[in-house]
């Protein structure tokens, strides 16, 4: 729930133990994803009744049905419609879609059939805008189809490299909807970015670093690193976006 300078952190997990360490370290929304080692993907029916039954602030499911690109056939749109189903069955609030077309512009066709399929939900823009040519038309289709807010990097790598675009997005947008960055924000660059006119949601792992058990690392079933979500990580970021 934002706090009364309307400025939130949303925080992305891909587990119940994510879930419960960022709801520890005081975070406003949770984006639910499995699968964050690459860049989210849609997370099980069984997270998803999980959080809706453990967590007091709103979580918002990413609907991916697959790791890659963001261009979908007709098979991924079906798949896509049907988790959409789902997570309003659970009673979810809202959802996070996206999708591009082959000449890098976001694809109002695939994207209409998702919001439908929402209608009533509310819904955020994932970093599938991150891959499009023209931001700023990007950006104005997106409010012509009445998405609430953009998750983007400034169509950079992380944030740092987006930081320009990240503030002409939000000037442009003029407060017609909101532009949320995310994609290696670090306590550091949150001051910049909140200083941006119109941007007041964050969007951050809150995550720390582990090393992984060396036995599931040989029989190739974890990552020699793992990122961990963090109260502690998650309480600092708070703190400052809070502006306290």
């Amino acid at each position: 729930m934002a706090d009364h300078t309307g400025r939130l952190l949303e925080i992305c997990v891909d587990s119940a133990e994510g879930l419960a360490a960022a709801i520890e370290g005081g975070a406003d929304r949770i984006e639910l994803c499995s699968a964050l080692g690459v860049g989210g993907l849609m997370p099980s029916y069984g997270l998803m009744q999980h959080a809706k039954r453990t967590s007091p602030i709103p979580v918002y499911p990413l609907i991916r049905p697959r790791a890659g690109n963001f261009i979908y056939d007709e098979a991924d749109v079906a798949i896509m419609e049907a988790d959409i189903a789902q997570a309003r069955e659970l009673g979810l609030p809202g959802v996070v879609i996206g999708a591009t077309t082959t000449d890098g512009r976001l694809d109002r066709q695939v994207l209409t059939r998702l919001i439908e399929a929402a209608s009533g939900l509310d819904i955020s823009l994932h970093r599938a805008f991150d891959m499009v040519s023209d931001p700023i038309e990007a950006l104005e289709t997106a409010i012509d189809l009445g998405i609430s807010r953009i998750l983007t990097s400034g169509c950079a790598k992380n944030v740092s490299l987006g930081m320009e675009t990240l503030k002409r997005l939000a000037h442009q947008a003029n407060r017609r909807i909101s532009i949320m960055p995310g994609g290696g924000v670090t306590a550091d660059l949150v001051p910049e970015l909140l200083a941006a006119t119109g941007i007041h949601e964050i969007h951050a792992s809150g995550s720390a670093s582990s090393k992984e058990d060396p036995s599931l690392v040989e029989f190739g079933f974890a990552p020699e690193q793992r990122r961990q979500t963090s109260p502690q990580v998650i309480r600092a970021l708070k703190t400052i976006v809070l502006g306290v």
